[in-house]
């Protein structure tokens, strides 16, 4: 190990950072956020710099460097293109047994500045040494996207609860396991999704009750397929999950990001295959959460777009469980995208509708009048079913039958399809299209051949054309 890391006070502390560039004005940065009171002694100043000084935000001690001005500062930077000049600023520090950094040159620095991830009062500090900085980077940027931005708030409840925790529980086995508690279950949610009043109430009732565990259900968009295009929050919250609810649209490279330790647990539903009814579902997660699990419910796309989430959420609270949402891309806006297909284009569609060709029997029925009219897309949920009905339906009110159409299936996933066509051959693009599938019906399809870029498609030119019309 070459570096000690350690974190340094450097609050109301004096830096001198010789140097007026750019590169300076970055390690400016870093110290002012520590609060440190920052002298520079340069020629000249950049913009940044400049502005800075203006503001009295850091002090333009001199234009050129004297030894005797390291005598009363705590850390020095040297930031310049002047070799000889920053081996006596070295020199100078190590013999006044100052911390020194001379830029890009580890063999002159008594410190590095490591690549930070800062969610202060929480610091995560990644170096290689110098020897790789930008691997450095690199690192950081992934550990970036796991931790919570809200992660220091978390940090703070924690120190403003800590006197009356180490009061109320006296050994300290008792003490860990309730952080411990805390920092994985509901509280901490809350906490993320910055909800600290709720936060705050519910770690009082633990402390009151410790004995009375109460779970929490999480409501989470898996998107349509492409684990890329799973949220940064929702990745955070199925790697902290007890067990996970989740449907046949949740794809397998989605699944593998959930903790290795949790439990999984299939609710999903699918056409003419043996289901788990909602209301058993309901009832899962609801018992789930009463044990004191952290709960999620993995659905495919938006868990509130067709997805059943409002069904779930209210009977969460009918029985009194906490709940949470993180959205997720619905796949009308991923399969389209990843299609070269846009929802909507100055020149095709002023509007969208969202559809589901999967409704029950009592309900109301689609206002196809309205559904008909031109220069809007639709973009049409679980509709390969119905596919001849929505186009007749469509045709029949209005809808121009040489429409363009597109069978989207298996969107964003590496074994995507697509077939294009009209919408009087919508039948029969849909027939056999693998699940899960998308309809979108509008001008906007014929773009399709222009913009797009994921993988090969199957266009209505390789499709039988001798179809029925619908009209």
């Amino acid at each position: 190990m070459d570096y000690l890391p350690l974190f340094a006070a450097v609050k109301d502390r004096t830096a001198l950072v010789v140097g007026g560039d750019d590169t300076a004005a970055r390690k400016i940065a870093f110290l002012l956020r520590a609060g440190a009171n920052v002298q520079v002694v340069s020629e000249t100043l950049c913009d940044e710099l400049a502005a800075l000084v203006a503001d009295n935000k850091i002090t333009w001690l001199a234009d050129s460097f004297q030894e005797t001005q390291l005598d009363s500062v705590f850390l020095v930077i040297a930031a310049t293109e002047n070799n000889p000049l920053n081996q006596r600023i070295y020199d100078a520090a190590n013999a006044r047994q100052r911390l020194v950094n001379v830029v890009d040159s580890p063999s002159q620095c008594s410190f590095i500045f490591p690549s930070i991830v800062d969610r202060s009062p929480l610091l995560v500090a990644i170096s290689s040494g110098g020897t790789a900085p930008v691997l450095a980077r690199i690192l950081r940027e992934k550990i970036e996207a796991l931790l919570p931005t809200r992660l220091g708030l978390l940090a703070e409840v924690a120190s403003y609860w800590r006197h009356a925790i180490k009061t109320h529980l006296k050994t300290t086995a008792e003490r860990r396991r309730f952080w411990e508690r805390v920092f994985r279950g509901r509280i901490a949610n809350m906490l993320l999704a910055g909800n600290q009043q709720a936060a705050e109430a519910a770690l009082q009732d633990e402390l009151a009750q410790p004995q009375r565990r109460v779970g929490e259900i999480i409501l989470v968009g898996a998107g349509p397929g492409d684990a890329g295009l799973l949220t940064l929050r929702g990745l955070q919250v199925i790697q902290q999950a007890d067990i996970v609810f989740y449907d046949h649209l949740v794809s397998d490279a989605v699944r593998e990001l959930v903790r290795r330790d949790a439990e999984l647990v299939c609710v999903g539903k699918r056409a003419g295959a043996t289901s788990v009814p909602q209301h058993e579902t309901n009832r899962l997660l609801v018992e789930a959460a009463r044990e004191g699990k952290n709960v999620v419910r993995l659905k495919g796309g938006d868990p509130f777009i067709f997805g059943r989430g409002g069904e779930e959420l209210q009977a969460a609270a009918e029985a009194g469980i906490p709940f949470q949402v993180v959205p997720g891309v619905t796949a009308a806006a991923g399969a389209t995208a990843y299609a070269g297909i846009p929802l909507t284009h100055r020149d095709y569609a002023q509007s969208v509708t969202f559809v589901t060709g999967h409704y029950k029997a009592d309900s109301t029925p689609f206002d196809w009048k309205q559904l008909a009219q031109s220069r809007q897309t639709l973009a049409i949920y679980m509709g390969t079913m119905k596919a001849a009905e929505i186009s007749q339906q469509l045709i029949q009110h209005g809808r121009d039958s040489e429409t363009p159409v597109a069978v989207i299936s298996r969107g964003t996933r590496a074994d995507q399809q697509i077939k294009t066509g009209t919408l009087q051959q919508l039948e029969n693009l849909a027939k056999e299209a693998p699940m899960p599938a998308l309809l979108v019906v509008g001008e906007v399809v014929e773009l399709h051949h222009q913009l797009a870029w994921f993988q090969h498609t199957t266009d209505s030119e390789n499709f039988d054309s001798s179809v029925v019309n619908l009209a």
